[in-house]
């Protein structure tokens, strides 16, 4: 039998408003319209759900043995149809995002503090990877990446301008080794490499000539999978790094690297924020989107 669940809903009405008009009334439905539901629902069940007189409606005892059951259950539906209803449309929530480690160092983390602060009812989730997320797949609700280059199902969103590169060392290794004078020269030194989660591919080194852009196949006896790993290396005096300029500012600053071939780097594009479709209006993500652009454009 499929379950009735037009006429289960009449039948929870009367038992609990002990009359048809009434249960008519509350759903916004014809008397009439009412007791054949009902009827329906009887005819199905094989048995009197009600016992009707002149002045009062009460349930049978296979009534109340089906109002035992079915009003909890429609009371979980009820609750059920408004979360649906009114879920990314308020405050709160979960909100699920993927991103890479500078990422999350350089713009997620600094904005974190004055959000929770405001939205503590917005639960966040942080998935932190350099991969290439699906994001349906995943459950992710937004996610961010370098550059506009996302799937056309997408919505992307740019975050940042665009973010220049460095290549850092400690003092002591450019005192040991010397300081490379052109990106060819660091054929020569010890080159602390990236891999892509992803891919497993090396990131390349690209620099900027009069030629245009390319690449150097740089050689070192360090690789490794996160950005904050590479710069801990490098400052370590363990070899070069390559990265971006702003994510090792204040070791620049502080002089525990120094930047050199400044003038042959170039940038890469900003950072984009993407997510289905579906969730522009999801008020969790609007929220912090809205936030992050206001963090980032107090820095």
């Amino acid at each position: 039998m499929r379950l009735p669940l037009a006429t289960l809903e009449v039948f929870t009405a009367i038992a609990r408003h002990g009359s048809l008009r009434a249960a008519a009334d509350a759903l916004g439905l014809k008397p009439s319209t009412v007791s054949h539901q009902l009827k329906t629902l009887e005819d199905q069940l094989e048995t009197a759900l009600f016992i009707r007189t002149t002045r009062s409606v009460s349930l049978t005892e296979a009534g109340r043995a089906l109002i035992r059951g079915a009003g909890p259950a429609f009371d979980q539906l009820s609750d059920a149809v408004e979360s649906a209803r009114t879920s990314g449309h308020a405050a709160r929530g979960s909100l699920k995002l993927a991103m890479a480690d500078h990422v999350y160092d350089l713009f997620i983390s600094p904005a974190l503090p004055a959000f929770c602060a405001a939205y503590p009812e917005i639960e966040l989730e942080f998935s932190i990877s350099d991969a290439l997320t699906d994001l349906v797949d995943e459950g992710l609700h937004a996610g961010f990446r370098i550059g506009d280059k996302i799937a056309q199902d997408m919505v992307a969103i740019r975050l940042t301008p665009p973010m220049p590169l460095a290549v850092v060392g400690s003092p002591a290794y450019l005192a040991q080794y010397g300081t490379p004078q052109t990106p060819r020269a660091l054929l020569e030194h010890n080159c602390i490499r990236y891999r892509f989660h992803s891919s497993g591919r090396i990131a390349p080194w690209e620099f900027q000539g009069t030629e245009g852009a390319y690449s150097v196949d740089v050689r070192g006896n360090l690789i490794n999978n996160t950005l904050p790993a590479s710069v801990d290396l490098a400052r370590q005096g363990l070899g070069l790094a390559y990265t971006f300029r702003e994510y090792v500012a204040p070791d620049i600053a502080a002089q525990t690297l120094v930047p050199v071939l400044e003038s042959h780097l170039s940038e890469t594009p900003g950072i984009y924020v993407y997510f289905p479709r579906e969730y522009r209006t999801m008020m969790p993500l609007r929220l912090f989107m809205d936030h992050l652009r206001d963090s980032i454009a107090l820095r």
